[in-house]
């Protein structure tokens, strides 16, 4: 991974937080970044989430950093905003300086190379998002009441005159809720991504799902999944809390091999992976064995009534295993305990044939020199229909027997 030679030192956790003061409202309201998320309180961190996605969760966020996953030299530098109101922090917002663009999925790479090549320096950036992460959710942590609005919006106006004082490129909120665009002036570019999502419709269990399939589609997975039955492979759902150490460090390899293997950096350690499994029942996981040895495993976070696909990894070629693992077992897991939604992670319009509806995801963008703004919104001006219409496209093509009902 390209290093961020822009930092000098790495910045400790206990170093001051840097704070600034501005009027809003008749109330006086301080902006203060953090270089540690332990600088924030986690219950009210918490409590501030619109609703209560694990990603952007107190707990989820330190671990990262505890675990060694956010590191200057892997681009990451954690710069988390507060706003806070007579010492009291009432807004916050999950935020990093970044020295490359990876481990975002939202691809700013040829925007990176038009304004270098026009000689400026497009890192460091800001980034409002949760890192190695494409999961939708808040953003813009400011509750859920009638000063909601106000507070999302002195969030963006906090973020926007950081990064003039630092005098960045740009700032980037990625993955956002769509009751926080809102917030977002015109001054800051749009931008659309398609995924892909399973949406409980009441099944009883998993053959009530594939009864709702059209027949191709249906004997498809059957087909899949008797691959799979036919191999051998022992496979079993485990909660992470009840994983022995062992069982993580073999999870771990797992997930490292598979992103050498494709030349990609694993940038989730094994301190942190164990973390996950001290969070109660936040990491779910599907795992393959022969005997008592992990041959593939596919781990998933869970949180307010919705299951998350995140890595995969597997030491063995089994035809089928990685459509079980990922795909079949998360959605039989959701079934079983009524959670609304699956959402197995970016990209792969292979989901729509297993039941995957796509839906929109959503960033905000924040150039900082006129004329480079200019000419990006004009490249997304062009890129807009076509997303539109490959949107379109895929609600055409349902996998579910009665389109009218498959919710989207």
């Amino acid at each position: 991974m390209p290093s961020a030679g822009w930092i000098s030192r790495p910045r400790p956790a206990d170093e001051p937080a840097r704070q600034c003061s501005y009027q809003r409202k008749r109330a006086l309201i301080e902006a203060r970044f953090h270089p540690a998320l332990d600088q924030l309180p986690a219950d009210t961190w918490d409590a501030l989430r619109a609703d209560p996605n694990p990603f952007v969760s107190h707990a989820f966020l330190a671990a990262l950093e505890r675990g060694g996953c956010i590191l200057p030299d892997w681009g990451w530098q954690a710069h988390h905003l507060g706003l806070y109101e007579d010492g009291r922090l009432i807004a916050a917002a999950p935020l990093y300086l970044k020295g490359n663009s990876h481990g975002e999925f939202v691809f700013d790479f040829s925007w990176a190379s038009a304004w270098e090549r026009a000689g400026g320096e497009y890192y460091p950036k800001l980034l409002n998002a949760v890192p190695y992460s494409p999961v939708p959710g808040p953003r813009l942590l400011a509750g859920n009441d009638e000063r909601t609005p106000m507070l999302q919006h002195a969030l963006v106006e906090a973020m926007h005159a950081e990064a003039e004082r630092l005098g960045l490129s740009s700032v980037h909120a990625n993955f956002l809720q769509e009751t926080e665009l809102a917030a977002f002036g015109t001054d800051w570019l749009a931008r659309s991504d398609v995924q892909f999502h399973w949406h409980n419709r009441g099944y009883r269990h998993f053959p009530d799902f594939l009864a709702a399939l059209n027949h191709k589609k249906r004997k498809n997975i059957l087909r899949e999944r008797s691959q799979v039955e036919a191999s051998g492979v022992a496979i079993e759902w485990r909660s992470g809390d009840t994983l022995s150490r062992d069982e993580w460090r073999q999870v771990h390899a797992l997930y490292e091999a598979t992103f050498d293997a494709k030349g990609n950096h694993a940038a989730l350690t094994a301190t942190f992976f164990r973390q996950l499994g001290e969070l109660g029942q936040l990491a779910q996981l599907a795992l393959a064995r022969h005997g008592e040895t992990i041959v593939a495993m596919a781990l998933f976070v869970q949180g307010g009534g919705v299951l998350y696909g995140r890595y995969w990894g597997a030491s063995v070629d089994v035809p089928g295993l990685h459509f079980e693992l990922c795909y079949y077992r998360g959605i039989e897991h959701a079934i079983t305990q009524r959670l609304d939604r699956f959402e197995p992670g970016a990209q792969g319009e292979h989901k729509l044939a297993r039941g995957f509806l796509p839906v929109r995801t959503y960033s905000r963008h924040y150039l900082v020199h006129p004329a480079f703004r200019a000419a990006v919104a004009a490249a997304l001006a062009s890129e807009a229909p076509a997303v539109d219409a490959y949107a379109a496209e895929l609600q055409s093509h349902s996998p579910y027997a009665d389109h009218s009902t498959a919710k989207r």
